[in-house]
């Protein structure tokens, strides 16, 4: 897996202070998407084991409130692998702090079987996550009053409560 950036004290993508990797590679291709470079898997940086420890590092201070997964897409299939060990290390090192990813597929694409994005570890991710933000952008539901999201239709869900209700549980501020 390759990665485009790592933002460290950002407070755009998700509650409070946080980590954010954006990932390469990304088939959904979003019209008006604002990282159109990541679509490419290769681009950026190869994510090795000292990325690993980089990012572990700038989530220790007590003011970062957690990792956020961005992209491309975290959600492709390879970066799914890739990104599952790291964010088990990321839990059992600050079980404290909240783990958000971005996906342009919906959680719905993601537990059906058969589609793109779903493979053996995808239900192992989503069960690290606190909330997950998806669905494509689509550029005629653009929305740039909406929090920590950038079309109508996508949505924040609990993962924690979607988990214990069995069912879609928006997350609530």
């Amino acid at each position: 897996m390759y990665y485009g950036e790592i933002k460290n004290c950002d407070i755009a993508d998700g509650v409070g202070v946080r980590v954010t990797l954006f990932v390469s590679g990304c088939t959904n291709h979003c019209e008006g998407c604002f990282q159109p470079e990541t679509w490419n898997f290769k681009y950026g940086k190869p994510f090795t084991k000292d990325t690993e420890e980089e990012i572990l590092n700038l989530l220790k201070p007590s003011y970062i409130n957690g990792l956020t997964l961005l992209g491309g897409e975290p959600f492709e299939p390879e970066n799914q692998r890739v990104l599952l060990p790291f964010v088990k290390r990321v839990r059992e090192t600050y079980p404290e702090k909240t783990v958000w990813s971005y996906s342009g597929f919906t959680l719905e694409e993601l537990i059906t079987d058969g589609s793109h994005p779903r493979c053996e570890v995808t239900d192992e991710l989503l069960g690290l996550l606190d909330v997950l933000v998806d669905g494509r952008f689509v550029l005629d539901q653009r929305d740039i009053s909406l929090r920590f999201r950038g079309s109508r239709n996508q949505r924040l869900i609990d993962m924690n409560k979607t988990r214990e209700a069995g069912k879609v549980v928006l997350w609530d501020t």
